[in-house]
């Protein structure tokens, strides 16, 4: 474990923006991350793990600890499902990847969703109908100030759309180190309704898909819409589908006759975000070295050396308009440094 000074986060943030860390120390063992929390000279400190889901918009005066814990585990299983346990530095991807070819089930949907295991239940990460929740056991978490570890439960995480106890109440308090996982064995629950997977399925000559299957066509959709952030800098999805009420959608829907929703309860709907930035004319839209994708309104991308501050200018411009147009309110999904 060695601390470095003055490091660029060029490469460890999935925007590809050239910000600097005062400070840089890379964990891979919960002794070292123990040991880092309790040295006194370094009382400012920022968490990093996969850096997909933030925007850095200066450089980090601070301790940056790049958690880096990895190992995945069956912890127990019966004849109908595993407990897995994977380190809070694995790969998310790559984790589904193990997860399929070990044959559990659960996290197909939630394929190719950049960023790490650890930052997952922060975000409770979730695409075409599935929730990180609805495969979570617990996770383990380090708390910051006094180096204790504690065993959150699913309740004590309060999970909600894009949302958790470690965005609210817990921000920052915590540093999460492990997420253990209850999957499928047989008889997966297979979700092909949502999005364009049923589609895809059908487009790739699949009746019966097995959760690879599920998998490859979610892998497919993603690949078409989204750009790889190794090519392109992003963040995948900058903002997060707004929920209106029912009456609220009623008096839009009379100016927008054709606006997608999705219900989610009696007096609630979830409108796609993405479809209110295409419709107020961002979608492709180029600002030198910035812009929105030109295939997905809801991706911001850094095409080469843009500012974070430039694309977090531009999100806001994009949410006033989409607040004067439609009058709704978007909120940035990502973390804004």
């Amino acid at each position: 474990m060695q601390i470095q000074h003055n490091i660029s986060l060029k490469e460890y943030n999935t925007f590809g923006i050239d910000a600097k860390a005062k400070h840089f120390v890379s964990i891979a063992a919960i002794e070292s991350l123990k040991s880092v929390l309790q040295l006194p000279e370094y009382q400012k400190r920022f968490i990093l793990g996969g850096g997909s889901n933030m925007l850095l918009t200066k450089d980090v005066e601070a301790l940056v600890l790049h958690i880096n814990l990895k190992g995945i585990e069956i912890v127990s299983q019966e004849d109908t499902f595993a407990i897995v346990k994977a380190q809070a530095g694995e790969n998310w991807h790559a984790f589904v990847l193990w997860c399929l070819q070990n044959n559990f089930g659960g996290l197909e949907n939630l394929s190719l969703i950049p960023g790490n295991v650890g930052t997952a239940p922060i975000q409770n990460i979730g695409a075409y109908g599935v929730e990180l929740k609805d495969a979570f056991v617990s996770c383990e978490a380090l708390e910051i100030a006094t180096q204790k570890t504690r065993i959150f439960t699913k309740t004590d995480c309060n999970f909600e759309y894009r949302n958790s106890v470690f965005k609210q109440e817990l921000k920052g308090k915590y540093i999460i180190t492990s997420v253990l996982f209850k999957l499928t064995k047989n008889n997966h629950i297979l979700r092909t309704n949502y999005g364009a997977i049923s589609t895809q399925l059908e487009l790739m000559h699949v009746e019966k898909p097995t959760i690879q299957e599920v998998s490859k066509a979610v892998i497919a959709i993603r690949e078409s819409k989204l750009p790889n952030p190794k090519e392109i800098g992003n963040s995948g999805s900058f903002f997060k589908n707004p929920v209106i009420t029912l009456q609220d959608f009623e008096t839009l829907k009379r100016s927008f006759p054709e606006i997608p929703n999705y219900p989610i309860s009696s007096t609630s709907i979830k409108i796609p975000a993405g479809w209110l930035i295409e419709k107020a004319g961002f979608k492709g839209k180029r600002f030198g070295d910035y812009g929105v994708h030109e295939k997905q309104a809801l991706v911001l991308v850094n095409y080469n050396n843009a500012k974070g501050i430039e694309i977090l200018k531009l999100s806001q411009v994009i949410q006033e308009t989409i607040k004067r147009i439609f009058n709704i309110s978007i909120e940035a999904e990502v973390n804004i440094i």
